[in-house]
């Protein structure tokens, strides 16, 4: 008889609480040892993420034979309008509702509980092989150009190269990555714990994040009935079939990190394998409704704190503009935030001012939850752009699910 393992799900939240007890109460070497295993198990992960998209993305893309510039073109247009749409409601949110409890004395505070932080005992100095951005423009080039040659009789030689590539990194994931994930988020949550920023700053900012992770859930449920109702499946089934990756991405704060945890939420959901292993390490770099919502509400925040102009005209340009450049974000936890930095002067904040750092410290204490908000939302994405391309590029039906194999991650 086969023994039960424990599942990935029940890991994580064993992984969350030990975290934040060991943090909290036990000897700060403890929490140093354990925050200098998540510093190197994350620089691993800056290493493999590009591999990751450079892989899923050219193999989604090259299995493809037809219309694979116009499924590219169609999820690129839905991932961007979402960011768009969820920026907008933030700031209706914020606009009516955070003035009523913003004061300057807050500023001060946030200041405090940031500043206590333990660092690793050593680093590593292990970056990635190549940026994210130039492994997602190759692996577009890449892709596409395998999928032309192929409809034409050539390039087999280097699609079966792409796709034994694609094996190799799955193997990596499935045998290494996904098994240490839970000590990973452990030891993100002891420095989070150990600092105080889990409970002060949340502690003070609460009404903020409150409303700020009530939006991220009723948009992201709002995106799983429009996509769900629109390809004809359950929206509740797909909801508690993301469960997973929500749960991933709170503990590693990276929707790159994420993905092979979300490529098989995917499967779960019925997505056919070429659409979910080209939507979702896409949208991981294109699709970013959680952070922005999280950014829009900061900056705004911010602007109220000391009585600027935050006009939605102003946060507006803002949003649009951020929607393209946090393109390189998902390679590490924050990344939103710092893509943001370049872009605070076009609300008339110093990019590396006072309000800045308040703005980073306002976003990290809660990234976790706006990463968990993107990566639920590439599921939804997903679906919709299944049935668009079936229904409207290549004008077939939906085929049944294949049986390749996938990474294999424990319900």
């Amino acid at each position: 008889m086969k023994k039960k393992t424990l599942g990935l799900i029940p890991k994580i939240i064993i992984a969350i609480a030990l975290g934040i007890v060991v943090g909290r109460f036990l000897p700060d070497w403890m929490t140093r040892v354990s925050v200098t295993f998540s510093t190197m198990f994350g620089a691993f992960l800056n290493f493999i993420i590009p591999l990751m998209i450079l892989a899923f993305v050219s193999k989604g893309i090259a299995d493809l034979s037809e219309g694979a510039g116009k499924l590219l073109l169609v999820t690129v247009i839905l991932s961007y309008c979402s960011t768009l749409i969820a920026g907008s409601l933030s700031y209706v949110m914020s606009s009516n509702i955070f003035p009523s409890f913003i004061t300057p004395d807050l500023v001060q505070k946030i200041q405090e509980a940031s500043s206590k932080t333990l660092d690793p005992y050593f680093t590593i100095p292990l970056g990635p092989i190549i940026e994210v951005t130039n492994a997602l423009v190759f692996a577009f080039m890449l892709g596409l150009c395998v999928s032309v040659l192929r409809n034409k009789g050539k390039g087999q030689g280097l699609y079966n190269i792409i796709n034994e590539f694609s094996d190799i990194i799955n193997m990596v994931l499935a045998k290494f990555v996904i098994p240490i994930l839970p000590f990973f988020i452990f030891g993100n949550f002891c420095g989070l714990s150990n600092s105080g920023s889990v409970f002060a700053i949340l502690g003070i900012f609460g009404r903020i994040f409150v409303c700020i992770i009530a939006l991220h859930l009723i948009y992201i449920s709002a995106l799983f009935f429009v996509s769900c109702i629109y390809a004809g499946k359950n929206p509740f089934s797909s909801i508690k079939k993301a469960v997973p990756a929500y749960l991933t991405a709170v503990g590693t704060q990276s929707s790159a990190a994420t993905i092979p945890v979300n490529v098989n939420c995917n499967k779960t959901m019925g997505v056919t394998r070429q659409i979910r292993e080209f939507v979702i390490p896409l949208c991981a770099t294109v699709h970013m409704p959680g952070s922005m919502i999280t950014l829009t509400a900061c900056v705004f925040t911010l602007l109220t704190m000391f009585k600027m102009n935050a006009s939605f005209a102003i946060i507006m340009r803002f949003i649009c503009i951020l929607g393209v450049a946090m393109v390189a974000a998902p390679g590490a936890p924050g990344g939103a935030v710092m893509s943001a930095l370049p872009f605070l002067p076009y609300v008339g904040v110093e990019s590396s001012g006072t309000m800045a750092t308040i703005l980073i410290s306002l976003y990290l204490t809660q990234d976790s939850f706006g990463t968990a908000a993107n990566v639920s939302g590439d599921n939804a994405i997903s679906i919709a752009v299944e049935k668009i391309y079936y229904k409207y590029i290549v004008k077939r039906p939906i085929p049944e699910e294949d049986d390749k194999e996938e990474v294999k991650i424990e319900e």
